[in-house]
């Protein structure tokens, strides 16, 4: 983004050869009391069905899949990945006017990219799904704002009103600047207060930020900013993904991808695992107390 624009998951049984070994192992078990409750944790003899692939339908919103119970279970996250991966081939669509508060604003950009050609579209949709399975292995239900990185949008109004739809008990923008070279760190957006829009999250959105600043910075390494904000923290009343939102709301500038050290992290695996754990432990931190 430009400067101005865990539990684990429930063992699900498939198959009579699953069924007929939970039976078995029932049996061979015995039971309890009256009530009949297996004293062996029968599914620990079962095998483990193998992992969804990432940006599986089974996490898509529309799925019925339970998530694991967990400090967060009962909660929602709706997780942002800022931009996506056809937006540079639909230009009429994505420079289209859409309400952003009092104004308006154009529905979606490109987005940033690296010296190398590493697209912030790419790096978002990546990172989001790490910090998505985060999540869902402390129990909370996420929801992501899209479901794939060919598509085009969505734009800002319709991303936050996805948050809003779903109720969410928090919300996380993820983008990467791209800002000049010599600029570098993370930078955390909250919400100004924007009359008619924003009053009522302004407060806990704040929260949220210093929250996600916090965890961010002690479990990525990446320094805050010294080039946005403050300690941080930028407040902004320019954003329509911010002013549209009726949940709280922050965006993350996880790093500047015009800067060659920030670069080189973002495009590594590793640290943005590291960056993804830093995400879910501040947005885990500020539902816990919330």
């Amino acid at each position: 983004m430009t400067r101005r624009h865990l539990a684990d998951r429930p063992v699900r049984l498939r198959g009579a050869g699953l069924l007929a070994m939970a039976a078995a192992a029932l049996l061979a078990a015995g039971c309890a009391g009256t009530g009949g409750v297996p004293t062996t944790d029968v599914t620990a003899t079962l095998p483990l069905p193998a992992p969804d692939a990432p940006g599986d339908e089974a996490h898509s919103p529309q799925a019925d899949e339970a998530p694991p119970a967990g400090p967060l279970a009962g909660l929602t996250v709706v997780i942002d990945p800022g931009h996506n991966g056809g937006n540079a081939d639909a230009p009429e669509e994505i420079n289209r006017q859409v309400p952003a508060g009092p104004g308006t604003k154009s529905c979606d950009t490109v987005g940033a990219e690296t010296a190398e050609g590493y697209p912030e579209h790419e790096f978002t949709w990546d990172l989001s799904q790490r910090v998505r399975d985060r999540l869902e292995a402390e129990g909370a239900r996420v929801v992501l704002t899209r479901q794939d990185d060919t598509g085009v949008g969505p734009c800002v109004n319709e991303r936050a009103e996805i948050g809003n739809d779903a109720g969410a008990d928090a919300a996380i923008s993820l983008h990467a600047d791209g800002a000049p070279a010599g600029y570098r760190g993370f930078h955390v957006i909250a919400p100004g207060e924007v009359a008619g829009y924003t009053e009522d999250i302004v407060e806990p959105s704040m929260r949220l930020a210093e929250d996600v600043r916090d965890r961010f910075a002690e479990l990525s390494g990446q320094p805050p900013a010294g080039y946005a904000g403050e300690d941080g923290i930028d407040v902004r009343t320019d954003l329509g993904g911010l002013n549209m939102s009726t949940v709280p709301k922050v965006f993350l500038e996880v790093g500047n991808m015009g800067d060659p050290t920030d670069a080189g992290h973002l495009a590594d695996e590793a640290w943005r695992d590291r960056a993804a754990a830093g995400v879910a432990a501040g947005v885990a931190d500020y539902l816990r107390r919330e």
